[in-house]
């Protein structure tokens, strides 16, 4: 068993150490201008598939479109083996492994970019209803899979700095609200939720009764990749991710055993795309703020309500900034093609109102409600072909930088 086996799995609130968890308390100002990012994963799959973009009827690289906008931080995902999972059978893959995001991540800093990475530790997406092993993980034990997790997050971020594409911030994990890399991983939600209609596609979507690793052993995988980053790319920040940005009393509950248990991060991030009342996600802002000002937060993934979800975000001291999801091409996107939304338009801003996948995946998802195509035609297949950026949305953007002093990053030289 290695050191940092040991050092993880040491999880008993006693060997923590519970008078030494309080909070510092030291607030935690944004260590950069506030982030208007972006995650555009998708850009150089698309890009191989012949899509091109357009500002104003002028072909420009679509990184130089968002950064013009006022956009000054670019995140991507990273998976373990995509080629068995997340790219498996597209063409010119694997996408989104280590190398395509060096290359990638590489091209965003030289663009001038703050430069996020968020790590899938799974060959696929993981998301509140995936968190799968790797296949290469799949029969471990668990002390060897928290290594597995330390040694994959080292030799990610070692390529990475290597390739000139030094991260700013690290994500361990996404949406994990339930936990990572289940069933080890794995966490059920327990706790009282206030109002079992609105939250129980999120119940069934946990899976309650299933049987999970617990805290514990997710703490130590989250210790093992954070403990990875921190050696790898001590200038960065590391940041965790919930996926119930709209669910206060889940958001304390799941920041209290993580601190509980000992694990150090920077900020958290959460998903934004609809609420179950209005004023849900200023409620976790504020609450959060409140809670921990000792940790920063971001909206992770948004979409619709974008000037809104951002004003909230902006309003408090420790609110870090945003990255709206695939955003050329996603929900709500902010180009149009073939004259339509690039996306499927907007979404519901209420679970009353119709279940977005984005927000419970596995879902079925609303009805879209863009537009039909123009004079009856039909968009071409695949994601190549010409995109146009919407100047509505580039507008907004530039706006919200100006109001936000989103100024352009400073990448650090390392």
């Amino acid at each position: 068993m290695s050191e940092l086996t040991r050092r993880t799995l040491g999880l008993g609130l006693a060997a923590a150490g519970v008078a030494s968890l309080a909070p510092t308390r030291a607030a935690a100002a944004r260590p950069w201008p506030y982030l208007l990012g972006a995650d555009v994963t998708w850009l150089t799959e698309d890009e191989t598939e012949g899509a091109t973009y357009f500002e104003g009827g002028r072909r420009r690289d679509a990184l130089a479109i968002l950064r013009d906008a006022g956009f000054n931080a670019i995140k991507l995902r990273l998976f373990v083996d995509p080629a068995n999972g997340y790219s498996k059978g597209k063409p010119g893959g694997p996408w989104a492994d280590i190398a395509r995001t060096v290359a990638f991540g590489r091209r965003i800093k030289q663009a001038g970019f703050h430069f996020s990475l968020t790590l899938h530790y799974s060959d696929t997406w993981a998301d509140p209803q995936h968190q799968d092993k790797p296949a290469a993980w799949a029969n471990l034990p668990f002390a060897r899979l928290v290594d597995a997790v330390h040694r994959h997050t080292v030799e990610a971020l070692s390529a990475l700095k290597a390739g000139g594409a030094y991260p700013d911030l690290v994500v361990i994990g996404n949406e994990t609200t339930f936990g990572m890399l289940w069933p080890d991983g794995r966490v059920p939600l327990t706790i009282p939720t206030g109002n079992p209609q609105t939250d129980a596609v999120h119940m069934d979507v946990a899976g309650t009764n299933t049987a999970t690793g617990g805290y514990d052993r997710f703490a130590a995988l989250l210790k093992a990749g954070i403990a990875g980053a921190r050696e790898t790319t001590p200038d960065a920040k590391v940041a965790v991710h919930n996926h119930l940005g709209r669910h206060w009393p889940i958001v304390r509950y799941w920041m209290d055993q993580l601190l509980a248990r000992g694990v150090r991060f920077d900020a958290t991030g959460f998903s934004c795309y609809q609420q179950a009342a209005q004023g849900d996600w200023q409620r976790t802002f504020e609450g959060f703020a409140k809670a921990y000002p000792d940790h920063g937060f971001m909206a992770l993934e948004y979409s619709s309500r974008k000037r809104y979800v951002n004003d909230l975000v902006h309003a408090q001291p420790n609110g870090w900034g945003s990255f709206i999801w695939e955003p050329i091409r996603h929900q709500e996107a902010i180009f149009t093609r073939d004259g339509v939304n690039a996306g499927e338009g907007t979404k519901p801003d209420l679970l009353s109102q119709g279940i977005n996948a984005a927000e419970a995946p596995g879902a079925a998802p609303v009805a879209s409600t863009a537009a039909a195509p123009p004079n009856g035609t039909t968009p071409s297949r695949g994601h190549g072909g010409r995109y146009d950026a919407d100047p509505a949305f580039l507008d907004l953007y530039r706006q919200m930088a100006r109001d936000y002093a989103a100024t352009p990053f400073k990448p650090r030289r390392h």
